[in-house]
């Protein structure tokens, strides 16, 4: 009896795709139509994306906008692919945008930092205030811009670190940018005691100053007393150089800041305290 279930099963399962051929066919065609648009469109898409990319920094434009708008066109491709696809399929796409639409204000809603964040990496990509390769100073995290997105902003650290930043904290914070000029003005803080001499001092680290090359000594040299410190005598020494000197131009001053000021023994004094005890009168004193 069983038997005779399976086999009356699968005869009316023969004859229902012997009744529906065509639509069977017509399916079959649309679902492969479909899976080929899609194919299709995310070829397209890379393509599209990488050749704007190109064709944009050949152009001349900053590698940021280029990745930027770049990245824009591919979604956009995408998007209008996937509604083709479920065009292809049978689906109403009108009823579709409509309901992505309801949803897409319920997903705006809830996702309001991500839209921040997208409306932000727009103003960065239009004021631009840093560019790729620029050193900039973002809210405290310095390195190096590798890549501008569409919702952050990638660097890398003089350590060799990776750092991701959504572009919303940028734009609320200070950018500070390392880069954009050429020259740069650097700032050491040199300490001395008490007692030395301020003339000697600032003879002493004049001379270090005017046999460095790489300071462009037509801008001018400062070298003044700042701060009297709790312990010590803090100079300024102000100097202007290029942006890829300065740092090499900081740490040798210093160098030769401490040679010389050995040499001609004036002290760098380090943070101290003088304590002194007092000892109250015995009973025997009062008495």
């Amino acid at each position: 009896m069983e038997e005779l279930d399976v086999t009356e099963s699968l005869s009316r399962m023969g004859q229902w795709v012997v009744n529906n051929e065509v639509l069977l066919i017509q399916y079959a065609v649309n679902v492969v139509a479909a899976i080929i648009i899609l194919l299709i469109g995310l070829l397209v898409a890379r393509v599209v994306s990488n050749v704007i990319s190109r064709v944009m920094v050949a152009r001349g434009i900053d590698t940021t906008v280029a990745d930027f708008l770049a990245a824009l066109v591919r979604y956009g491709i995408i998007a209008f692919t996937l509604i083709a696809v479920l065009s292809r399929i049978g689906v109403q796409t009108a009823s579709v945008i409509a309901v992505l639409g309801t949803a897409g204000l319920a997903v705006g809603l809830a996702l309001q930092g991500s839209l921040s964040n997208f409306a932000a990496g727009v103003l960065l990509v239009m004021f631009r205030p840093f560019r790729t390769g620029e050193f900039v100073d973002l809210g405290g995290v310095s390195g190096t811009v590798t890549q501008v997105q569409i919702f952050s902003t990638t660097m890398r650290t003089p350590d060799g670190k990776i750092i991701v930043v959504p572009n919303g904290k940028i734009i609320a914070g200070n950018i500070i940018n390392s880069s954009r000029e050429p020259d740069r003005r650097t700032e050491i803080i040199v300490g001395v005691a008490y007692d030395a001499d301020i003339d000697q001092v600032k003879t002493v680290l004049g001379d270090i100053v005017v046999a460095d090359k790489r300071i462009q000594h037509e801008r001018g040299v400062t070298i003044r007393l700042n701060e009297m410190a709790a312990s010590s005598l803090n100079f300024v020494v102000w100097v202007w150089t290029t942006n890829g000197d300065a740092m090499a131009v900081k740490w040798d001053l210093l160098e030769s800041f401490k040679r010389a000021l050995d040499e001609h023994q004036i002290g760098i004094p380090y943070p101290q305290m003088d304590v002194h005890l007092h000892q109250p009168p015995s009973t025997s004193t009062k008495a």
